[in-house]
């Protein structure tokens, strides 16, 4: 049955673009806000733990909602829920734009949510309006806008707070999501109609112990900056029980929001795992660079800014070639040169010695992030052409969920590896040499992480080579 009927206009460049530009707009809410904090706190009036709320709240809804948002798009129809989260996105932002200190929490909460849907959906309309052999070029085009925006979003919210204030980044966002509603209501091919008989089967309940359990994992990752303590202990554990009770009710009841026998699908749960150990160790670079090149190599901040900016400027000007090699050679092949670059510039930035400076450093990270723009297109490609048209939207947003809690297991384990490794939790005043320690030893362990991921991907081409050989024995039979 088809599950996407044509849309009057539409046009696989037209589409493609509107998806880009939802994907832009959902990695841009969360960097171009980080830059506002120490203007949003003057403001206010508000301490450094209440402000941070204005990041935490929007990663918190969308990686805790994300695989729910996916699903009721496979059930609804994804035009129309996308459609929703952009018209979403559009209010939440002009209301953060004028809001008080606690409706701007709120909305950025809100923001999270519209976010949610467009990462999740944006990727599993991919295969409804591209055709089969460009996939792999479209996959790698929307990791290139998600790391644009990751990129461009310190640089754009500081020259527009400097020239108009904080308020403007959030009139900007509403401005640029309004206009990604008016593209993607024109160029987006509409739903089957009967889609909508599904929405009954919509598993409320298992939503949201989904969703309270990556919250309290989220939680678990980034209170105590940098310490594991207590709190963190109490909502791990809560993050586990949660889990628990997921697992519990997906057994249970006939319409599950998740069938668990899909995570006996190496290609699925693999994906999952791989990509979840990749973005931990992407995280580590932003979390740990800006220390060592400051105070272990002594740049300034505008030059560590400059520096830091190396490897998402690559990712996304590599995106595009890592999907068009991905369309050539092959998702699982091309996903496997991206984890050995990975695993090389992993282990070159644990073993660089301070005298090779600054060069020495960026040589490793761009090593690094080429392979991580290449696994992406691939892993993305694969597990998303692995699954069936009524799924995509589910696929979609566990592939997502998996990749933000890998950046927040990146930005609070691994954080506070590196504090544990320096000896100490003053970063910002530590000796070069504790820095460089630190350093080193963050990327020891992930170069153990992609090693794991490695183990992975290599032990999910054995079934699919038996399978091969099988299916090879039944036609010489």
């Amino acid at each position: 049955m088809k599950a996407i009927s044509n849309h009057a206009g539409a046009s696989p460049r037209a589409s493609m673009a509107s998806l880009s530009l939802a994907m832009l707009l959902a990695s841009l809410g969360t960097s171009i806000a980080n830059v506002a904090l120490p203007a949003l706190s003057l403001h206010f009036g508000v301490s450094f733990q209440h402000v941070q709320w204005v990041v935490l709240a929007y990663l918190l809804a969308s990686t805790a909602l994300i695989v729910g948002a996916g699903r009721l798009g496979d059930l609804m129809g994804r035009r129309r829920l996308l459609l929703g989260g952009l018209l979403l996105f559009a209010a939440a932002s002009l209301v953060a734009g004028l809001a008080s200190f606690p409706a701007l929490i709120a909305a950025r909460a809100a923001q999270g949510l519209g976010a949610a849907v467009m990462m999740a959906l944006s990727m599993a309309f991919v295969a409804d309006v591209m055709p089969k052999e460009r996939i792999g070029r479209a996959m790698g085009w929307l990791g290139t806008m998600s790391a644009l925006g990751t990129a461009l979003g310190p640089s754009l919210g500081g020259v527009l707070i400097a020239g108009f204030g904080w308020r403007s980044i959030f009139l900007l966002l509403a401005a640029l999501s309004a206009a990604a509603l008016a593209l993607a209501s024109r160029s987006l091919p509409g739903d089957d109609r009967s889609a909508s008989r599904g929405q009954a089967g919509f598993d409320r309940v298992g939503t949201a112990l989904l969703a309270l359990a990556a919250a309290s994992y989220a939680l678990a990752m980034t209170t105590g900056r940098g310490h594991f303590g207590a709190f963190n202990a109490a909502w791990l554990a809560a993050a586990l029980a949660g889990g628990g009770v997921f697992v519990w009710w997906q057994r249970r009841i006939e319409a599950p929001l998740l069938r668990l026998d899909m995570l006996r699908d190496s290609n699925l749960s693999g994906g999952m795992a791989m990509s979840g150990l990749v973005a931990t160790v992407m995280m580590a670079t932003l979390v740990v660079g800006p220390f060592y090149l400051a105070r272990s190599l002594g740049l300034n901040m505008a030059e560590v800014g400059l520096a830091m900016s190396a490897g998402p400027v690559l990712s996304a000007v590599y995106g595009l070639p890592a999907g068009a090699a991905v369309d050539r050679f092959g998702a699982r092949g091309m996903a496997l040169a991206g984890l050995f670059a990975i695993l090389a510039g992993a282990a070159a930035l644990s073993l660089t010695p301070m005298v090779w400076g600054v060069p020495g450093y960026i040589a490793s990270l761009l090593l690094l992030t080429v392979g991580y723009a290449q696994f992406q297109a691939a892993n993305n490609t694969q597990v998303m052409a692995g699954s069936g048209a009524s799924g995509r939207g589910l696929v979609s947003g566990l592939l997502n969920l998996a990749r933000n809690l890998g950046l927040l297991t990146g930005a609070g384990a691994m954080g506070a590896v590196f504090a544990a490794a320096a000896g100490t939790d003053r970063l910002a005043t530590a000796s070069p040499d504790a820095i460089a320690h630190g350093m080193h030893a963050v990327f020891a362990v992930s170069t153990g992480l992609i090693a794991l991921a490695l183990a992975i991907a290599l032990g999910g081409m054995l079934p699919s080579r038996r399978a091969a050989a099988g299916r090879a024995a039944s036609r010489d039979a």
